[in-house]
């Protein structure tokens, strides 16, 4: 063979494997990244959680959620997006309010019906919002809590106005909420901001993403990632990774609890861990037992609520 036809060749091979790159890397995007391609149960596949196990357990708390007295709620995002939530009054005088954020492609009334019991029957208020580009939210692409820490911080607005200047509010996360409530840690967050709790929280966009490929998708993160980042800066407005949790943490101020599943597949145990050692603010870490992603409160209710009892008995007057 000819040096010529050699390098030919080579040239071909390549642009073969660029084109294979930017494809993979065009699919995934919009699979992750757009509302109308995302879908519950590619999440729900994925994670490997088998939510038959606890399906009535489901059913009756989300009749019972259901049955109390709750309200539509609506904010104007900073770049102009109509948020929708959904807010439990509860029965302690709106004095104690938890604002519970969902995961990746759910919605606000769907990923807190079990603990919806613990904090109803203890006299919390609720808000739960629905993401940008989730449920009743507007929005084409997804937050992955770069975006959604300020959409956060609007929601509190409408809390203390709806509640009182008094109100004691706790920010808790599942998933995509737990990553946003712990950027959100690194703000410049009210008074009222007593506590946070993170459940499966992942690091960045980026590094939850990376881990995907590998274990999914059986492919490298470079350099599909590194291109997604390009696109999704022009597109959403954001880095895959200017957010970061355990960058955020290092500044946080409020006290911290992070629970995350032993056997939790999607967003990997070791995320928590690194997001713990960077904790500046106390704060405190619970690994359920054999639990898997999301579902670390159906595994062992009797520990997750023990935790969240001792700490807010820290925190909440």
């Amino acid at each position: 063979m000819s040096m010529q036809k050699w390098w030919k060749g080579l040239l071909l091979m390549a642009g073969a494997a660029s084109a294979a790159t930017a494809g993979g890397t065009a699919y995934f995007y919009r699979r992750v990244m757009k509302r109308n391609r995302m879908k519950v149960e590619n999440t729900m596949k994925m994670s490997g959680t088998d939510w038959s196990r606890y399906a009535d357990l489901l059913k009756e708390r989300k009749a019972w959620m259901m049955s109390q007295p709750h309200e539509e709620a609506e904010i104007m995002s900073e770049d102009g997006l109509k948020l929708h939530g959904t807010f439990f009054p509860g029965t302690g005088g709106a004095k104690k309010l938890a604002i519970c954020l969902h995961g990746y492609t759910s919605q606000g009334m769907s990923d807190y019906v079990g603990l919806s019991d613990y904090y109803l029957k203890r006299g919390y208020a609720m808000l739960l919002p629905d993401a940008r580009a989730h449920g009743k939210s507007e929005g084409e692409y997804v937050g992955f809590g770069c975006l959604d820490r300020r959409d956060l911080m609007r929601w509190i607005d409408w809390a203390v106005k709806r509640c009182t200047d008094e109100v004691q509010i706790l920010l808790h996360g599942t998933s995509m909420g737990g990553a946003t409530v712990l950027m959100a840690s690194g703000l410049a967050l009210p008074g009222q901001i007593k506590g946070i709790i993170s459940d499966c929280g992942f690091t960045s966009a980026k590094e939850v993403f990376s881990h995907v490929l590998r274990s999914w998708y059986h492919l490298p993160a470079f350099p599909m990632i590194q291109i997604a980042d390009c696109v999704n800066r022009k597109r959403a407005g954001y880095g895959l990774d200017e957010c970061n949790a355990k960058r955020e943490v290092r500044k946080a101020k409020i006290p911290i609890l992070l629970i995350h599943g032993e056997k939790d597949n999607f967003v990997p145990c070791y995320m928590c861990r690194e997001i713990y050692s960077n904790c500046k603010s106390p704060a405190k870490m619970v690994i359920i037992k054999d639990a898997a992603f999301g579902a670390s409160y159906y595994s062992d209710m009797e520990q997750y609520e023990k935790a969240m009892t001792v700490f807010f008995g820290g925190v909440i007057r």
